[in-house]
């Protein structure tokens, strides 16, 4: 179960160009396994996201990169944040992930989520559908993924999806996690009581009360045991041995997306760069040691501004990983 993920979701590093951005994404995980994080996550895209950067910066196929990462690594477990199942035939994405547990020596999860960012399905020419279409094709593809992931040959016939007492030859090495990513109260987290292992949540510390709140009822209505879902909040952090540093940090960062962090108010900058963690090992310690007290079982941490410079992730990953001791 996730602790402590390093998520990337970034790809565009000053001066590094496509035939070195392979080694600067390796040498991040490198550093994440060695610093005691105990997952290894990407976003599932082909656009950058809005809030991030414009949509032509450069955006590597998860699975793919996931399955070099299990080469360059030993330990640390391997995933997305998370997949999106509109992109994926589930029978597919679920022969996929087996695969990468396989060439990872047991080391794969699942993240997966209904998907929403629409200009990407139109450019790729994938149906986007409405709300209800993509929460419906979630749903009957966990009816498909679960069971092939657990050793069954399931036979599905839906609104959306079909499958005839599909294969899954060879099976995963390990019991594959299954996380859910978002923060419905309705209908995510819902399923996370039915059919996942662990939830993601993506939302404000305000919300977070409310969002553990709907997901020990559903666990209740469904006589699931809310202990058994491990729970991670995604944050962001910007650490440096100073906080002068880290604050130039984020401020090139910052710049690079055309945005004067010394201009900005606090309200601003939260917008900006939110739920974030910015300075020396102490200040970020602390504010991610508060951070766990309010109910959470982990955490999954973007570094957008200075995860590609040496030695940060590995500061970041001595910081956090005593909490977890």
């Amino acid at each position: 179960m996730t602790r402590l993920g390093y998520k990337i979701p970034n790809f565009t590093y000053p001066g590094v160009g496509p035939d070195r951005l392979f080694d600067v994404v390796a040498a991040q995980a490198k550093e994440a396994e060695a610093s005691g994080f105990d997952a290894m996550l990407v976003m599932d895209h082909f656009y950058q996201l809005p809030g991030m950067g414009t949509p032509d910066r450069s955006m590597v196929e998860s699975y793919t990169l996931l399955a070099a990462l299990a080469r360059e690594t030993s330990k640390v477990r391997l995933g997305t944040v998370v997949t999106c199942n509109t992109y994926r035939n589930p029978a597919v994405l679920a022969k996929v992930v087996t695969a990468l547990d396989v060439v990872s020596g047991g080391r794969a999860q699942l993240g997966i989520g209904a998907g929403w960012y629409e200009m990407e399905h139109d450019a790729y020419g994938i149906e986007y559908g409405t709300f209800t279409d993509r929460f419906e094709k979630l749903e009957e593809a966990l009816q498909i993924i679960v069971p092939m992931l657990r050793g069954e040959r399931p036979t599905f016939e839906g609104k959306h999806y079909r499958v005839k007492a599909v294969m899954n030859e060879p099976p995963p090495i390990s019991r594959i996690p299954i996380m859910i990513g978002g923060s419905g109260e309705k209908k995510t987290l819902r399923m996370v009581a039915q059919y996942a292992d662990e939830s993601n949540l993506n939302c404000s510390a305000d919300e977070l009360p409310r969002k553990l709140e709907a997901l020990a009822g559903h666990c209740d209505r469904l006589g699931r045991d809310r202990s058994e879902i491990n729970v991670t909040w995604q944050l962001n952090a910007c650490i440096a041995p100073t906080m002068e540093e880290a604050e130039a940090e984020l401020g090139a960062y910052l710049a690079g997306r055309g945005i004067d962090l010394a201009s900005l108010d606090a309200e601003e900058r939260a917008r900006v760069f939110p739920r974030s963690h910015v300075g020396d090992p102490d200040t970020v310690g602390e504010a991610f040691a508060r951070d766990l007290e309010r109910g959470v079982d982990g955490f999954t941490v973007n570094m957008l501004a200075n995860g590609h410079v040496p030695g940060r992730v590995t500061l970041l990953g001595e910081t956090l990983a005593p909490l977890f001791a």
